[in-house]
């Protein structure tokens, strides 16, 4: 994957000093939670899990 200039931005100047690689792996574990793709553990949801009363939409 290759950040945008936008992304590069956003990275230098709301988060000097930390690993990019780190801030967008918890940027994207976030909009997974968020979206309902991951379970509250960590686990991945799947359409079956979801059939089975998971949040996914």
């Amino acid at each position: 994957m290759q950040p945008t200039l936008r992304m590069w931005t956003i990275l230098r100047r709301c988060y000097r000093g930390q690993d990019p690689v780190t801030v967008l792996g918890r940027g994207l574990e976030l909009l997974a939670r968020a979206d309902g793709h991951l379970a509250p553990g960590g686990a991945i949801q799947t359409a079956r899990d979801v059939e089975r009363g998971g949040r996914r939409s």
